[in-house]
């Protein structure tokens, strides 16, 4: 098969023509813009070597605004995925990539635009200009984008998916800070008195995510088998709060729990019930294991402030708690400090005293009133 090159006006013009599966009409196909005949004829061959083996990529002016917008994000709605990652994809595809490369034809993305597109979003990539985004959420942008243009080289839209050879700016692969067995059984002494002490010990034992404590609810707790099994993680999505589904199908899991972790849950359960009889026909029935003293859910939020204050008063490196999931170990508690009742280490924790508002627990809490909002 051969095709042919025509000037029109100051560019030049490919064209061949193949017969159509279906209906065995022939179909003409061309592509123009190109500044010399020797240009257009490479491409022209390069098109037809793609014909050959079938990578073939029909040309279209279709632009990068039109195909993210108007056909991905459609395609990819709920249950398609989850409900919060939807709208992260929308909302980063509307305040960043559509305005910076909306107009460009998606055929010629180049990996180089991609490269430089990350680059001023880490320099001044906020609204007003005046300073960079953070590298997670270029990260997020970047993720979005690659995603999306896997599915364009799937429907046959480009040929490959260039952000795959984008090149990331430096600083925004993230380095990871862990602490060490003896930082955290720090960390734990330091909190064991703490209202949330059972939350502490879920994410330093259990590898769970945020989310995954912040909506973990009753009846996803077995403390009879000493399992846990979180269904209905709670994560923030355009500052607001909302209710998803495990993160991947390995977030379907159900936890062991260890004797420790088993004793500050139920001993959490019996504050509750006390705090449930103290607040009365006010206490919201929410049905999750960590709340404020009047039933309403905390905001998943708070659990990383106060983390960070916790830390802080411990006199400890500042970690992500998202971090802390990586370093799931069980520390070693010096003889002086070890819990009688533990035969590995961990052992049941002392009965906090009655808990109090401070400065690093629930700072905010005050008995609910009529109208206010939850979180």
């Amino acid at each position: 098969m051969r095709g042919f090159v025509r000037k029109r006006g100051s560019t030049y013009t490919w064209y061949f023509d193949v017969p159509d599966p279906v209906t065995g009409k022939r179909k003409q196909y061309s592509k123009g813009g190109f500044r010399t005949k020797r240009a257009c004829q490479q491409a022209l061959n390069e098109a037809l070597a793609a014909l050959r083996t079938g990578t073939f990529v029909e040309p279209s002016g279709r632009t990068l605004a039109g195909f993210l917008v108007e056909e991905w994000l459609p395609a990819v709605r709920p249950p398609k995925v989850r409900p919060s990652t939807w709208l992260s994809y929308q909302k980063n595809i509307e305040c960043h990539i559509v305005p910076a490369l909306g107009h460009l034809p998606l055929q010629r993305l180049t990996p180089a635009q991609l490269t430089g597109f990350y680059r001023v979003l880490l320099e001044r990539g906020r609204r007003d200009g005046r300073d960079g985004l953070a590298p997670k959420t270029v990260r997020n942008i970047h993720g979005a984008l690659h995603t999306a243009l896997r599915d364009a080289v799937r429907w046959g839209y480009v040929a490959r998916n260039v952000a795959a050879a984008a090149d990331l700016p430096k600083g925004m692969t993230p380095e990871m800070h862990v602490w060490s067995p003896e930082q955290l059984r720090i960390f734990l002494e330091h909190v064991q008195g703490d209202r949330l002490y059972a939350a502490w010990l879920l994410l330093a034992t259990t590898g769970m995510r945020r989310g995954e404590v912040a909506g973990l609810r009753w009846v996803d707790v077995d403390l009879d088998a000493s399992r846990v099994s979180p269904r209905r993680p709670r994560v923030v999505v355009n500052d607001e709060v909302v209710v998803s589904e495990p993160k991947t199908a390995k977030g379907r899991r159900s936890l062991a729990l260890d004797p420790a972790t088993v004793a500050a849950l139920r001993e959490h359960r019996r504050r509750q019930l006390e705090e449930r009889l103290a607040v009365g026909p006010q206490w919201e029935d929410s049905g999750l294991v960590l709340t404020w003293p009047d039933g309403r859910p905390l905001h998943p939020e708070r659990f990383s402030r106060w983390f960070e204050q916790h830390a802080w008063a411990a006199g400890l490196p500042k970690i992500r708690l998202h971090d802390v999931r990586h370093a799931t170990q069980r520390p070693r508690w010096p003889p002086a400090s070890r819990p009688r009742s533990s035969p590995s280490g961990w052992g049941t924790p002392t009965s906090p005293s009655p808990w109090t508002p401070t400065a690093t627990c629930c700072p905010a809490w005050t008995p609910r009133r009529p109208g206010r909002s939850p979180g």
